[in-house]
């Protein structure tokens, strides 16, 4: 099965507050993605609110469960005690940690499981409890798959940013698909399923799932969102999904 495409609403929550004003809608826009067959929404709820809201959760809970039952809903951030109980107050069926400090403009590195197993495991363990598939997010690295595993989670999130800073850079990027591939090889064999974010576009897509074919989901923002002001969003999750091989 090709990989699952789930639409990252940050770059569009941020664009609306830029001004106290109820658009664009990230449920509207959430709402035309879903019907053009994109299979989730993800969000980064930052504990300053810079872009989703905590208020926008229960309107996206709720456009999932009342119109779109079989997509998903993915909720990542760093796993403070407010992010947990955000996470458990509004269910989403996936959870993805990432190892940001609050002040970072966005994700930009990936966990040093081995580092951080002694404060993963009780988290990814709560999580488990709850009823949560638990994603890590993942630097290119073969060798901290092991210890990504050891934590209990169900995936990993391959980091592809410098994949996707190489788009002028043919050879670059090149040895960037090469690692990630190397990355995702060693993570099925260890056992975790592997999903993957970060500045992927239509362009390099087909290449990463070439190379990495039982990818189970990407997770795509700006980029994406970057098509639809020049495509609009339906046509623009009809680009994504093609190039994901849908």
């Amino acid at each position: 099965m090709p990989a699952k495409l789930s639409v990252n609403l940050n770059a569009i929550a941020m664009l609306r507050n830029r001004r106290d004003l109820p658009w664009p809608s990230i449920t509207g826009l959430g709402r035309i993605a879903l019907a053009a067959g994109a299979h989730g929404l993800t969000v980064h709820p930052r504990p300053d609110q810079r872009h989703v809201r905590f208020t926008d959760l229960p309107e996206i809970r709720a456009l999932i469960d009342d119109e779109f039952p079989k997509a998903e809903f993915n909720i990542e951030g760093y796993p403070t005690e407010d992010f947990l109980e955000l996470v458990e107050k509004h269910q989403p069926e996936q959870v993805t940690l990432v190892p940001d400090d609050p002040a970072q403009a966005t994700s930009d590195h990936g966990w040093n499981f081995v580092a951080e197993a002694g404060f993963l495991k009780p988290i990814v363990a709560r999580l488990k409890k709850g009823g949560f598939r638990v994603s890590l997010f993942s630097d290119p690295d073969p060798a901290g798959v092991n210890a990504a595993r050891d934590t209990g989670a169900d995936r990993i999130e391959l980091f592809t940013g410098p994949y996707g800073a190489s788009h002028a850079d043919p050879v670059q990027a090149a040895k960037h698909l090469d690692l990630l591939g190397k990355t995702a090889d060693a993570a099925r064999a260890a056992g975790l399923a592997v999903n993957a974010g970060h500045d992927l576009t239509v362009a390099n897509l087909p290449q990463l799932i070439g190379r990495i074919p039982a990818l189970a989901e990407v997770s795509i923002g700006h980029g994406l969102t970057a098509d639809a002001l020049e495509y609009g969003m339906s046509r623009t999750i009809e680009r994504y999904l093609k190039a994901c091989g849908w």
